[in-house]
């Protein structure tokens, strides 16, 4: 036997994965009994929540018909009696004082005849006129500004009906019906009654048993009628602390009819399972739901006593399978974890992290195999690393030779591009932009005149002012500029700086006279970047200004040339002293 051999670490014995899964797979054999109750049970409740479903959504229905009934019935009282005043010829002068008799006369007709209108009104285009019925009842302050928006709306020639409303000492439900009274085209009045809901929140206790809760909501999300006179008040916005509620107002009108949903009720520090419906009534802006507890559900149903009855059969067999199985499991879960944690590890970065090698032969051999990955991976990724960063400053290198050439066209420009950039990135900071679009600003100020490499240089280069013809020509250097650098890909983003940054917010700019929120906020920044340079660095038709000179006069063009925001941004940025003139090119 060599020396090798013989110094060589004999190879550990390791059970095989396989036999350890048989066997705790054998042990917990009698899992599938539990599998099977639970599967019953599952079966059950799915059976009751449909039987439930099937229950809300005829009651939600019904109810709806029924109180679209009642309101067309409410509806058409109101048109008859309109009527009778118009063929008694009151309409035209309802408010006068020898027509009281008749009209109080025809409105206590219609109170007597109808329990549910509380009050009803008959006025003039003086807002003076007649009524009949409970007249505390319009002592309430709310209802005498319903009745005011409602002569409001039938002085627009339309009818009215307004939101839920609470009258007396005990909250109880009511609305406001009113139609306007015409003579021909010409408004003479409005008919208005006060309608108790009563009746409704009688039909919503009848059908609010067993748990069950039904209620009427309106478009807002606020209550018309609750069962729960005391909880629940009319006009109270449950829209955010009932889930089916803030699922109804999510939706478009068009989209309303009738769904079922379940959710969860949170209340008294613990979450409740339910199980609701709602159906929409489309003439009032409505909707009727129903919830209703899934655990009280399954109490009525005796599902509880079914489920005690499995979890103690279940539980005798299972306590002996996860007894034995727990010791089977623990040689598989340890290494495993292991491997998980240090996977957890490196994902997160921390590529130095290795798996402990130990356990069953195949996760022995696992471990070893990730460990080698792991150190592959973590070359693999110095090396990207190291090629992303050497790419990017060839990228930001050849973006400052070409802004640097750009200036160097023009010797009254020198450094200008450089300058342009730092500003921009200044305010962007300041305006709290993403380090994504902070680096996007930085590459696209400092490409902001490429497109000047296109201009003629007896126009860019020319000392005096510029005539109307070779300005036009100087404003094609935005468009020259994105149209260069439109083919490459990695400076796609960069375009709207470069292409549009002497529009204005006015549309008096140029080459496409954007206005507004169509002008990309890079663009914003750069043109005031770039205003700032340009009145603080001596050029041909002008001697360097004073900063503060500069600060003045884009201010000024703040609400027609310049974004107030970016503005604002440059203010507070040159008042902190961030931003100081720099009169040679910069580093960005």
């Amino acid at each position: 036997m060599s020396t090798n051999e013989t110094t060589r670490p004999r190879k550990q014995w390791r059970p095989r994965i396989f036999y350890v899964v048989l066997v705790a797979l054998l042990l917990i054999s009698v899992l599938p009994i539990f599998v099977y109750h639970r599967r019953v049970l599952s079966i059950s409740q799915q059976k009751l929540a449909d039987t439930e479903r099937l229950q809300q959504t005829e009651v939600t229905r019904s109810l709806v018909e029924t109180i679209q009934l009642y309101q067309s019935s409410l509806h058409q009282q109101l048109t008859g009696q309109r009527q009778i005043l118009a063929l008694a010829g009151l309409i035209g002068n309802i408010d006068d004082e020898k027509n009281k008799g008749q009209v109080t006369t025809l409105l206590e007709s219609l109170v007597s005849n109808n329990p549910n209108i509380l009050y009803v009104t008959a006025v003039g285009q003086t807002v003076k006129g007649w009524g009949a019925g409970d007249a505390r009842v319009m002592e309430d302050d709310f209802l005498k500004k319903a009745m005011q928006r409602a002569f409001f709306t039938a002085q627009q020639r339309a009818e009215f009906h307004s939101d839920p409303l609470a009258y007396g000492p005990d909250s109880r439900p009511a609305f406001i019906m009113a139609l306007p009274l015409m003579s021909g085209t010409d408004f003479k009045g409005m008919l208005a009654a006060v309608i108790s809901l009563d009746r409704i929140l009688d039909w919503l206790n009848e059908k609010s048993v067993r748990g069950r809760e039904v209620y009427v909501v309106d478009r807002n999300g606020k209550i018309v009628a609750h069962p729960k006179t005391r909880e629940y008040v009319p006009g109270q916005d449950v829209s955010k602390t009932v889930p089916l509620v803030a699922r109804l107002m999510s939706l478009e009108e068009k989209q309303r009819a009738t769904e079922t949903a379940p959710f969860f009720r949170t209340g008294n520090g613990k979450s409740e399972e339910m199980i609701g419906t709602y159906s929409t009534l489309p003439q009032l802006n409505w909707a009727v739901i129903a919830e209703r507890s899934l655990d009280d559900a399954r109490k009525d149903a005796g599902v509880e006593e079914l489920t005690r009855q499995a979890i103690g059969v279940a539980v005798v067999v299972a306590v002996l399978a996860l007894f034995i199985g727990s010791w089977s499991a623990f040689g598989i879960s340890r290494p495993i974890r292991g491997l998980a944690e240090s996977t957890q590890a490196i994902s997160r970065g921390d590529f130095k992290q290795r798996a402990k090698v130990g356990g069953a032969a195949e996760i022995s051999e696992l471990a070893e195999t990730f460990n080698k990955m792991a150190g592959d991976i973590e070359e693999f990724i110095a090396q990207l690393k190291q090629a992303a960063e050497e790419n990017r400053e060839l990228f930001l290198g050849s973006i400052r030779m070409l802004a640097a050439a750009i200036d160097e066209k023009d010797p009254y420009t020198q450094g200008h591009s450089g300058r342009v950039a730092k500003y921009s990135t200044i305010i962007g900071e300041e305006m709290n932009l993403s380090a994504t679009d902070l680096d996007n600003l930085r590459i696209s100020a400092l490409l902001h005149d490429v497109g000047k490499i296109g201009v003629d240089d007896r126009v860019l280069k020319k000392p005096g002012t510029l005539t109307p013809e070779e300005f036009d020509l100087m404003k094609q250097h935005p468009a020259k500029g994105a149209k260069i650098m439109r083919p490459v890909a990695q400076l796609r983003e960069m375009l709207p700086g470069i292409e549009l940054h002497h529009e204005h917010m006015d549309g008096r700019g140029y080459p496409y006279g954007l206005k507004g929120d169509q002008i990309p906020m890079m663009a914003r920044i750069i043109a005031v970047a770039d205003t700032l340079d340009a009145m603080t660095t001596n050029r041909p038709y002008q001697a360097a200004r004073e900063l503060g000179f500069a600060m003045e006069q884009i201010r000024t063009l703040g609400t027609t040339k310049f974004d107030p925001v970016v503005v604002r941004a440059l203010d507070a940025v040159v008042g902190s002293g961030k931003l100081r003139l720099s009169a040679a090119l910069v580093e960005v």
